[in-house]
C-alpha cells in the first residue's frame, strides 16, 4: 500500500492552510474524517484551532476517537498534532472545565500565566530551545523562531518534550513519544522553518513526493 497521509478534518479551523502548505511541498496526502480513510491510512496530521472541548466534541461526535486510539496506540500508526491537534494529544485540559483528550501523550493542557507583563493569549513569534533534534527538528537551526496563538500550554514529563520556548517561564512546544508528535506553533505559517519541519516529518514517514 502506498503510504499515505490524512489529514483529519473535525471541523475546527486551519485545514487549508495547513494542505496549502503540503501542497506546496508536493506531497500526496488525503482529507477525511471517514472511518475507511483512517483505516487505510498510514499516517495522520491532526490540525486545529480553537476550544479543546469542541475538538473533542466533534472527534467523538465523528465516531472517531477510539479507532485512532487504535491506530495509534495499538497499530503504531504516526500522527502529527499541530496547535489544537497538539494538545488533544494529552490526557486533559482545564480550558473551559476539566475535559478529557486522547491520552496518548500522559500529562494536561493549562492556562499560560500572565506574568512580567506578558500577554495571553501568546501571539507572534517565539525563539525555540530544541532539547531533541531528530526527527522533527534534524534539519533546522538551533535556535528557531516559529509562530504562536495559544492561551493554553501542555504540561507534561520532561521525556515527552522535544522543544521549549520561554515565556514567562519554560513551556512544552514540541513532543514526541515514539509514533505520537506535536507542535503548540503553526508550522504552517512559520515560513521556512515551518517548511524544514513539515519535510523532516516526512522524512521520518519516508513519504517521497507525489
Amino acid at each position: 500500500m502506498k503510504n499515505k497521509i490524512l489529514i483529519i478534518d473535525y471541523g475546527v479551523g486551519n485545514d487549508q492552510s495547513v494542505i496549502n502548505v503540503i501542497d506546496f511541498l508536493g506531497y500526496d496526502f488525503l482529507v477525511s474524517n471517514k472511518k475507511e480513510d483512517i483505516l487505510k491510512s498510514s499516517a495522520y496530521i491532526l490540525p486545529g484551532v480553537g476550544a479543546f472541548n469542541e475538538a473533542m466534541k466533534n472527534l467523538n461526535s465523528l465516531g472517531i476517537t477510539e479507532l485512532l486510539k487504535k491506530q495509534v496506540l495499538s497499530n503504531k500508526k504516526p500522527i502529527f498534532g499541530i496547535c489544537l491537534g497538539f494538545q488533544v494529544l494529552a490526557d486533559y485540559s482545564e480550558e473551559n472545565g476539566f475535559h478529557e483528550g486522547l491520552g496518548f501523550i500522559k500529562g494536561g493542557v493549562v492556562k499560560l500565566e500572565a506574568k512580567r507583563g506578558l500577554r495571553v493569549p501568546h501571539v507572534g513569534w517565539n525563539t525555540l530551545k530544541i532539547i531533541k533534534k531528530d526527527p522533527l527538528f534534524s534539519n533546522i537551526d538551533k535556535e528557531p523562531s516559529f509562530y504562536f496563538d495559544h492561551s493554553y500550554h501542555l504540561r507534561c514529563d520532561n521525556s515527552y518534550i522535544s522543544a521549549e520556548c520561554f515565556y514567562g517561564r519554560d513551556i512544552a512546544v514540541a513532543v514526541q513519544k515514539d509514533n505520537i508528535f506535536g507542535v503548540q506553533f503553526h508550522p504552517e505559517k512559520s515560513q521556512n522553518n515551518g517548511l524544514k519541519l513539515f519535510r523532516s516529518f516526512f522524512n521520518y514517514l519516508n513519504v517521497k513526493h507525489a
